[in-house]
């Protein structure tokens, strides 16, 4: 028969044993959650790294468009601008010339 001081450290042993099972098996379990958590991680940075390309390319399309209006429309305001100076010479001295002319035909009426 074993004495009590042998069943009293074999039972130490045991807890001992039992409770660094538990442990081991709780250390396996976090690392089975964080190997988990670090999987969906990169699937998810994965995804995002498509979407910010797709992004991107979509930025670059736009600043294409972008790029196409402001020409068009700076070459509607090129036209303008090319032919506002003329129009307003012709509006000024057509105007000069219609008063000078009602200037003479008064004078010229007295």
């Amino acid at each position: 028969m074993q004495s009590s001081e042998e069943l009293s450290g074999s039972s130490d042993f045991n807890q001992e044993f039992e409770q660094a099972l538990a442990d081991a098996d709780r250390a396996l379990s976090d690392l089975r959650e964080r190997y988990r958590q670090v999987r969906q991680g990169q699937g998810r940075q994965g995804a995002l790294k498509r979407r910010l390309e797709e992004l991107q390319q979509e930025l670059r399309e736009v600043k294409q468009q972008l790029e196409v209006l402001e020409v068009e429309l700076e070459s509607r305001l090129f036209s303008w601008i090319r032919l506002q100076e003329p129009f307003w010479q012709a509006v000024r001295f057509g105007g000069l010339g219609l008063v000078l002319g009602w200037i003479l035909h008064w004078w010229i009426g007295r």
